[in-house]
């Protein structure tokens, strides 16, 4: 059966290799849904559920929306930091007033902080073998 789509703000995060399709629905209770799983479930660390929330700290919103997540690669961390930038950008979309206050926290800005590829002749990015004299 057709179900009539709720309107929504959407905005894309990244973080290391980390990659968050955030959806943000307007006036709702504030639940937070990351790959169909509520944030308690889906992440262990508080530190983690703070990073997520910090964007509707900082612009007094907190209980305002409900949040779909879906979020791909890396790790938890730059899971967390991934939907975070997505989340502002999303806020963005659903009031320009609050670009002043998301871009002097920082939450704008896509961290360039990437894993350093690996070189040939090398164990990793820059370490290499170890020398033997003999």
């Amino acid at each position: 059966m057709y179900k009539p789509k709720k309107p929504y703000f959407y905005g894309t995060g990244r973080r290391k290799s980390s990659v968050a399709r955030v959806r943000l629905f307007p006036g709702g209770t504030g639940e937070i849904k990351i790959n169909n799983r509520p944030i308690d479930k889906y992440f262990g660390l508080e530190t983690l559920k703070l990073i997520v929330r910090q964007p509707f700290v900082s612009t007094d919103t907190l209980g305002k929306f409900d949040i779909e997540a879906t979020v791909v690669g890396g790790g938890f961390t730059g899971q967390a930091g991934a939907i975070r930038h997505g989340l502002s950008r999303a806020l963005l979309q659903a009031d320009e007033n609050y670009r002043a206050i998301l871009k002097k926290e920082g939450f704008l800005t896509r961290d360039p902080r990437m894993k350093e590829r690996k070189k040939y002749g090398l164990k990793a990015a820059r370490r290499a073998p170890q020398f033997s004299k003999r």
